[in-house]
């Protein structure tokens, strides 16, 4: 059975008469050149999928009648990237992998070394980056996009009651497979391309975030980011993770 073809209908759309409309829908007739009668899935990026079926189009939107619709729980442990912006073609790729990933979400702000300056406003092309990652792996969330303009010290408001708080850097201790496997809300602070100034480091720990590191390599941002959510990403996979008081313990280091 081939795979059905998976659009995105923003939540406050998610209402009948359901109506596919705007860039998803111009995929779906211009493109895929879709008919009445056809079967296709929808999710709202907050949980929400179904199979609809197409039951009128125009030039411009696609009419659709549910035939099911589920609604999936949140993960118990939330992952919350901060990335140090920087000026780099990678960005949609690692968007991409963050959904494929499961982050909870993600926002890039300006640390002291980031190339160029982040922007105000989250860039539509961001979201649709997320979108297109959550297509190719059937994931139901979108993780939140933000920026944060204002540095370290608007990081630090954002993420005050978070169950952990993580600056990945060189000289941390390796990070460990029962912090990876906590419920709660976990925030991961990450540097730009030239790393973090030693005054971001001191501001971060001086909050209350631990320093952690990935190992002895010096990994690019998007590396570190991808690999930490994989390592969360794959304990949290398995059924049988760790449960001994010895694994528990265990550490990953490169």
């Amino acid at each position: 059975m081939s795979r059905i073809d998976t659009f995105y209908l923003a939540p406050e759309n998610w209402q009948e008469p359901f109506v596919l409309s705007g860039h998803e829908a111009g995929h779906l007739l211009r493109v895929l050149r879709a008919k009445p009668g056809q079967t296709i899935r929808l999710f709202d990026g907050q949980g929400r999928a179904g199979l609809f079926r197409i039951i009128q189009t125009d030039r411009a939107c696609a009419r659709l009648e549910c035939l099911e619709m589920h609604t999936m729980d949140r993960p118990a442990q939330r992952i919350h990237l901060a990335v140090g912006f920087g000026k780099t073609s990678r960005r949609a790729w690692f968007l991409e992998k963050c959904v494929e990933l499961e982050a909870t979400s993600v926002t890039f702000w300006q640390a002291r070394r980031s190339q160029g300056r982040v922007p105000t406003m989250v860039k539509t092309s961001w979201t649709d980056n997320l979108i297109a990652g959550a297509k190719q792996s059937d994931n139901p969330f979108l993780p939140e996009l933000d920026v944060a303009p204002g540095g370290s010290a608007e990081i630090i408001r954002r993420f005050p009651n978070t169950s952990s708080r993580y600056i990945l850097c060189q000289d941390g201790t390796p990070i460990t497979a029962a912090e990876m496997t906590a419920p709660g809300d976990h925030a991961v602070v990450i540097g730009p391309e030239g790393g973090f100034d030693p005054d971001e480091i001191d501001a971060f720990s001086h909050a209350g975030f631990t320093k952690r590191s990935l190992g002895h390599r010096v990994l690019r941002w998007e590396t570190a980011a991808l690999m930490c959510l994989g390592l969360f990403f794959w304990v949290n996979s398995h059924d049988d993770g760790p449960t001994s008081d010895a694994s528990s313990a265990a550490s990953f280091s490169l």
